[in-house]
């Protein structure tokens, strides 16, 4: 945050410029790359995990971000986490295939699945079509949307105590492509 900012003021701004990765950190050797003003993430040759965080860390916050799966699709968006090489710590919003939870919040490396959605909400999901997300994140209750349906609403105090960036995930396995695009972020602040 920047010294001397409100406590009550907020500000949108966009984390992903359009043009290259400027702003973000790659992590693992999965192929994260932009075209056509959308940031493309793929399966490697080695088709591990593979992580793009941002640079700055976020605590509270509403990210809303539009994404397409091509091919398996299975992905996701992380919050308050941090990363030593591919191993992250943190929380997850679930980006997956039709019927595996998308919208749903995991620990990795720590509990696994805190709250999976109602399965009726992943009507929600439009594979291989643009779908907008949205996480708010304030203090211990995270809150995710997908194409304006509410998925989950949780409390929780571990996720309430956590420090990190937010990141974009490829899933181990190989054989998946997602795309991102229009990735923006307002902090929040009680």
């Amino acid at each position: 945050m920047l010294a001397g900012f409100s406590s009550c003021s907020s500000q949108k701004v966009s984390l992903f410029n359009g043009e290259n990765l400027d702003g973000w950190v790659n992590h693992g050797k999965e192929k994260w790359y932009v075209d056509n003003g959308e940031i493309i993430c793929e399966s490697g040759p080695s088709a591990e995990y593979g992580y793009l965080s941002t640079e700055k860390f976020y605590d509270d916050f509403e990210l809303s971000l539009e994404f397409r799966q091509e091919a398996n699709g299975n992905s996701g968006v992380f919050f308050r986490s941090t990363l030593d090489g591919t191993k992250i710590t943190g929380w997850q919003a679930e980006v997956a295939p039709p019927g595996s939870n998308t919208g749903g919040i995991y620990e990795s490396y720590g509990r696994g699945w805190l709250i999976k959605p109602d399965p009726e909400k992943d009507k929600a999901l439009k594979m291989g079509e643009w779908n907008k997300m949205k996480i708010r994140v304030v203090g211990n209750r995270v809150t995710t949307w997908l194409n304006g349906q509410e998925m989950i609403s949780l409390d929780d105090d571990k996720i309430g105590e956590g420090k990190g960036a937010i990141a974009l995930q490829i899933h181990d396995g190989g054989g998946i492509k997602v795309r991102w695009r229009n990735i923006e972020l307002t902090q929040l602040s009680e």
